[in-house]
């Protein structure tokens, strides 16, 4: 039997010309993880990552604050889908940089919509797999965890694949798999337990590392 935990990255760059960028807030999360992670001792047999630069920030981040060494292994299918390709195969006109609360929800109200058509099978954005495909790569490293690795098993990835993966252990509806996907928040903590032949969830989005009032404004979405 083993552990596998599942963490978002750190805050990124919202709204900005390159999101895939953790923010200065976004590589304190991060290294707090790790902080609060290697005071109590955990350790890890394997690391796997995405490709994305914020995925390997995160863990360079969570690295630093635990004191570990080891390498992580990059994989693409923990990469995350593509959010403005997502919004614009049902809205084609540019949006406007979502620097207000209307401009924000819009924005979330256009991805919802379009995670919903494309997960359905209805739009193929540009540049993208297909929904089957995207969650084919998600369910391969589950697999690969479940084949190689019986111990604590650290994924540092996005809130499309984490969703996705807790969604299909779940067998959730697409649209339940979209709430959880935009309810994750940065650097938030999931676990499974996992043996050979299945994996079974253990916690959802959390963030223990965080729990101090000090920290409240440390927690945050995008």
């Amino acid at each position: 039997m083993g552990t596998l935990y599942l963490v978002r990255h750190g805050q990124a760059s919202f709204g900005a010309d390159d999101y895939d960028q953790l923010s200065e807030l976004g590589r304190r999360q991060s290294e707090r993880l790790g902080q609060y992670w290697g005071a109590r001792g955990l350790r890890f047999d394997a690391v796997l990552t995405g490709t994305l630069r914020r995925h390997a920030q995160t863990w360079s981040g969570i690295a630093q604050g635990a004191g570990y060494d080891q390498q992580a292994q990059a994989l693409a299918g923990l990469n995350e889908y593509d959010s403005a390709a997502v919004i614009a195969a049902i809205h084609p006109q540019p949006l406007p940089r979502p620097d207000s609360p209307e401009l924000y929800r819009q924005h979330f109200r256009l991805l919802r919509d379009g995670l919903r058509q494309w997960m359905n099978g209805v739009i193929s954005p540009r540049g993208m797999p297909s929904y089957d495909d995207f969650l084919a790569g998600v369910t391969a490293v589950l697999e690969q965890v479940r084949r190689d690795y019986e111990g604590n098993v650290l994924i540092v990835s996005s809130g499309g694949p984490i969703a996705t993966a807790v969604g299909h252990v779940l067998g959730t509806t697409p649209e339940t798999t979209i709430e959880l996907n935009m309810r994750i928040r940065n650097s938030a903590v999931s676990e499974f337990s996992f043996n050979p032949k299945r994996h079974s969830l253990l916690s959802y989005n959390t963030l223990p590392h965080l729990d101090e009032p000090a920290l409240a404004d440390w927690i945050t979405y995008a």
